[in-house]
């Protein structure tokens, strides 16, 4: 920038150092620059949390606790406001399996205390990309800390933490810049899971379509006035579940490499998780969208169980897995993530229709169990109670439940609600009647020991930025639900003198209320149908809810919103099923970080370094560092005599494995599978943990120590 002919625009925006609105930031206009339409900002934080220990959120099996690290969890954070820094929305894609009430509800109140009035439940957005292999423990409703193992303090604050510093680093880098949006369609990466319930929409409505999945990805690309590259959101619709429930290594699935790729791409020369661009491929539509492409099988016999049911002749639907394209999970993970990624790719570069206009953003919250829904002038429903169906306990042909469920159950099973009336109490004859056709597993509505087991209160949001309106919504929406919901909103937008509106979903956004099907998909129902909580009728109120929002925002009338009834925030405690930390032993005339199993000397392009350590609980490290890295393989440079850092704990090729013995002690198993184009020379792998050691009876502290690999040689093949 020139340091001549500016002009300057004064607005409010807070000191982060201290609790209040304070000094005005100046920003330098150069009448010389490119014409910039908004104020951007991006970051990236680490939210990963606890590697080893606690469940895995997702899946709901109780099998899967974390065991080990393949893939760091990012939250990537977008700012975007008007010139005139009078409006600012927050855009927030995080690597988790969705975003709890109570994890907005903390992230809200950080920024409250960092930023006075700027961000808040109005103006911030946070999505989660639906991961299911993320660490769980983050929700303050009792349902959920069947599986998650209650609320774990170490989980919950780690993806606080993350939120907010990738918020700080985006509002730390607003700068003048430019909006362009594109779109485009992805092949060969999804399915949809449930194309029986789809089936049950009217034809007419699925004669509009020419496919069961949405396959339009939606980017919106931010560079700065100066044309430097900031980053990008994309919406896409297909669910993070590549990497299968026998999974124990945190990760991010598919669309975490995806953004992989694309941050190592722009920020060239870093190691992942560094550098200035940030790209976040988030979560839209994706509630009946699978990435096993090969489709549901029988494990056991191969043959297809593509049916209704989803059940196997031998074994039932516990035998009826979903296969993705690739040899195994992980090969599938990097297929489908690649697929995402090239045509991400392909849309950032062509990137040319601007967006322009103003800044607008609606919020309520609603309780959602006693929503009174229009239907048409002569006939109304209403919203139910949360309750969960038979069908839920059924899981999905990415995941199947433990028992024996089947999908498509309308009628319940005697043996299980007996079980259930005698642990849990009935359900309610009002609450099975609402619920018609499903049959009541659980009526979580209920049910309030020791504290709700669901959500009542719910978020419903919109933020225009310009021609784009981002709606928001509380969980996943199927495919066909979501069409329905972007159009209502579109119409309304068209009605109300703001046409030719882009809308995309955002989804699992700022409270987990499980699924949304169409009316007609709930009758059927299958997993989704029986996992939409407030009855057949939920689309039909959110639609209303939303329409009622963008109609606010195009007839400038938002201020008239009544805010609603404001959710709860339950006084919970470390209330958590996850052992406690132990003090950690090494083996006789061993130590902390020695070498059990060394590598070999030389390795080939394609095979796999492997290194076991004497190792140490990985929650040490979680609960003594933020962003803590367990592993790091080095080049050594002849010239300079000294080791370069060429691969992380975050780096797709290395995995870092987790075995807990007896009397405190474990070992540490890390894998780096070398990558073909990997320059040739001496390498070594290190580890860095934390052992915890008692000092007294009622005190113990943690250290820090590490371990090396010999170095060994890449060859030529």
């Amino acid at each position: 920038m020139q340091p001549l002919k500016k002009d300057w625009v004064a607005s409010s925006v807070p000191d982060s150092s201290c609790s209040c609105v304070t000094n005005p930031l100046f920003i330098i206009i150069d009448s010389n620059e490119v014409i910039a339409n908004y104020l951007l900002g991006v970051g990236r934080a680490d939210c990963t949390g606890p590697v080893a220990e606690i469940p895995l959120m997702g899946y709901a099996n109780p099998d899967q606790v974390g065991g080990g690290l393949l893939t760091r969890l990012y939250s990537r954070a977008f700012i975007m406001a008007d010139l005139d820094d009078s409006r600012r929305v927050v855009f927030v894609s995080a690597d988790i399996g969705m975003v709890s009430q109570r994890l907005r509800l903390e992230v809200l109140k950080k920024l409250k205390s960092k930023y006075g009035e700027l961000y808040q439940q109005d103006n911030v957005i946070l999505s989660g990309t639906h991961t299911h292999s993320g660490p769980a423990g983050y929700f303050q409703y009792t349902l959920f800390w069947i599986t998650s193992k209650g609320l774990i303090r170490p989980s919950l604050n780690a993806i606080v933490n993350g939120i907010v510093k990738s918020i700080d680093i985006a509002h730390q880098n607003v700068r003048r810049g430019r909006l362009f949006i594109n779109r485009g369609t992805v092949q060969n990466s999804q399915i949809n899971r449930s194309p029986f319930s789809y089936l049950a929409n009217p034809a007419s409505e699925r004669s509009r379509y020419s496919s069961n999945t949405d396959k339009e990805m939606v980017m919106l690309k931010m560079v700065d006035s100066n044309g430097q590259e900031l980053g990008f959101i994309s919406w896409f619709a297909v669910h993070p579940v590549s990497m299968n429930n026998t999974n124990h290594l945190v990760n991010s699935d598919n669309v975490g490499y995806a953004s992989y790729l694309f941050e190592q791409e722009k920020n060239k020369g870093m190691l992942p998780g560094e550098g200035s661009f940030v790209a976040a491929f988030a979560s839209s539509n994706l509630g009946d969208v699978s990435p096993n492409t090969k489709g549901p099988f029988c494990v056991n016999t191969g043959e297809s169980c593509d049916n209704p049911q989803s059940t196997c002749p031998v074994g039932g639907a516990t035998m009826c897995m979903a296969m993705g394209p690739g040899n195994d999970m992980f090969d599938s993970t990097r297929i489908i993530g690649q697929n995402i990624y090239l045509k991400a790719r392909e849309l950032y570069e062509k990137a040319s229709q601007e967006v322009t206009g103003p800044l607008r953003s609606a919020h309520q919250w609603v309780n959602m169990s006693d929503v009174l829904v229009e239907l048409n002038a002569t006939h109304t429903v209403k919203t139910c109670k949360p309750a969960l169906g038979h069908s839920f306990a059924a899981g999905t042909i990415d995941g199947v439940g433990g028992l024996n469920f089947t999908q498509g159950s309308v009628e319940g099973d005697p043996f299980w609600d007996e079980i259930r009336d005698l642990l849990l109490g009935e359900p309610s004859n009002e609450t099975k009647d609402c619920h018609k056709p499903k049959p009541i597993l659980f009526s979580t509505g209920e049910m309030t020991r020791p504290h709700p087991w669901h959500p009542d209160i719910v978020d419903v949001q919109i933020a225009v930025i310009g021609s784009l309106a981002i709606v928001a919504v509380p969980g996943e929406f199927t495919t066909m639900s979501g069409r329905r919901l972007r159009e209502a909103v579109k119409r309304e937008f068209d009605s109300h003198g703001t046409p030719r509106m882009d809308v995309v979903i955002a989804g699992l956004c700022n409270v987990y209320t499980h699924y949304i099907t169409t009316y007609e998909e709930y009758q059927i129902q299958r997993y989704e149908a029986a996992s939409t909580i407030y009855g057949p009728h939920t689309l039909s109120a959110y639609i209303q809810l939303y329409r009622g929002l963008a109609r606010a925002i195009a007839t400038n009338t938002v201020q008239d919103l009544p805010p609603g009834p404001e959710p709860p925030l339950f006084n919970i405690g470390n209330m958590t099923l996850v052992p406690a930390l132990t003090v950690d032993r090494v083996p006789a005339n061993k130590t902390f970080g020695g070498v059990l199993q060394e590598v070999r000397q030389q390795y080939r392009a394609r095979e796999v370094a492997e290194v076991t350590f004497v190792g140490a609980n990985p929650r040490n490290s979680a609960e003594n560092a933020t962003e803590h890295n367990f592993l790091t393989v080095e080049r050594y440079n002849s010239t300079s005599d000294s080791w370069q850092v060429v691969k992380n704990d975050a780096s797709w090729d290395t995995r870092f494995y987790w075995t807990k013995g007896l009397l405190g002690r474990s070992n540490v198993t890390i894998e780096w599978h070398i990558p073909h184009d990997t320059e040739l020379g001496i390498y070594r792998i290190r580890y860095f943990g934390h052992y915890r050691k008692k000092l007294s009876i009622s005190h113990a502290v943690s250290f820090p120590f590490e371990g090396t690999s010999s170095a060994f040689e890449i060859t030529t093949p």
